[in-house]
């Protein structure tokens, strides 16, 4: 049987060069061919692929066609039974790959499964989730979701009350290690490209649930994650809290993936839960004076993103021309 795995690479050489050795340093069970889609890196990602890696299928694009493009244009060429998505920041560990097939050989009703994301901490990233939604999003912003890990209702969004060490059929899992069944995605094809980056997997899950497949979280198939590692490179842009996400990417997704999904009354609601709490958040820290300096700038920063980003998407109705 045959694999492809796709990775999409922007100004990664380092990790992406680790990567790819932890990838070939366990060899699998199946017939393996390797696409790298680099989106216009201007680091020596290309010329690290040329010189060590000459088996691997190199598309180079002259724009950053974003996530989800990159992604489409290996898939159209891929011949694998199974499509198999892994980030550059992501290090498989032994069995990985030939756990998760076993899986979903043995799941027919699976349309793709996700594996545990090991931070380099040593402890568990989020890797299963619930749908997004605009009382989840209060929970998070709000700090009760961190709070109360062990909360089925605090902590639904993400999942932390699960200890991730039983198979689960979840309604998401993320992009960064995921297994596709080709044949799940032959009517639907891979990913909607007007999500830049970001929500691209979350859309695609809902849609195939949508059509009657399962979604899985499987505790066997483990991978090391850096995180954010393509977007940390882009200094010009402002990022969440976490470091990890560029702040007006995801709002311009959110609001179309919430439009696309769920409708006007979805984007408007999950918009004002957090331009709401920014907003008061920003009044309290006013009134304590220098100490809550800061805060105030990071909660007008926020708010403007999110104004902004509901002009640009016209309320989620339109994706703003690529690049992003």
């Amino acid at each position: 049987m045959k694999i492809s795995i796709i990775i999409v690479s922007f100004n990664t050489s380092e990790i992406l060069h680790k990567c790819l050795s932890e990838l070939y340093a366990h060899p699998v069970a199946h017939e393996m061919e390797v696409f790298i889609v680099d989106n216009n890196s201007y680091d020596n990602s290309v010329e690290m692929i040329r010189e060590n890696y000459k088996d691997i299928i190199l598309i180079e694009n002259k724009t950053n066609m974003g996530f989800a493009a990159a992604n489409n244009q290996a898939y159209k060429l891929a011949g694998g039974s199974y499509i198999i998505l892994l980030n550059p920041d992501a290090y498989l560990k032994a069995g990985a790959i030939d756990n998760a097939i076993t899986f979903m050989e043995t799941h027919t009703d699976c349309a793709l499964c996700g594996g545990r994301l090991i931070n380099l901490q040593g402890t568990l990233d989020p890797s299963a989730r619930k749908y997004p939604g605009s009382l989840a999003k209060l929970f998070i912003i709000s700090g009760l979701s961190s709070r109360y890990a062990s909360s089925k209702i605090f902590s639904k969004s993400d999942m932390n009350y699960f200890d991730h060490n039983s198979v689960m059929e979840v309604d998401w899992v993320p992009g960064t290690f995921t297994v596709y069944r080709a044949s799940a995605l032959k009517d639907h094809g891979l990913f909607d490209e007007r999500f830049y980056i970001y929500y691209e997997e979350t859309d695609l899950c809902l849609n195939l649930k949508r059509k009657g497949w399962k979604i899985y979280f499987i505790p066997d198939a483990e991978v090391i994650h850096v995180g954010g590692a393509s977007s940390k490179v882009r200094k010009d842009l402002d990022f969440d809290e976490s470091g990890a996400q560029v702040l007006k990417f995801r709002m311009r997704s959110e609001y179309l993936y919430f439009r696309k999904n769920h409708g006007l009354l979805s984007v408007l609601a999950n918009a004002s839960v957090e331009i709401g709490w920014h907003g008061l958040r920003y009044m309290v820290n006013l009134l304590r004076g220098s100490s809550g300096t800061m805060k105030c700038k990071e909660s007008f920063n926020i708010i403007k993103h999110a104004i902004a980003a509901l002009k640009e998407t016209r309320a989620g109705s339109i994706s703003p021309c690529t690049p992003w």
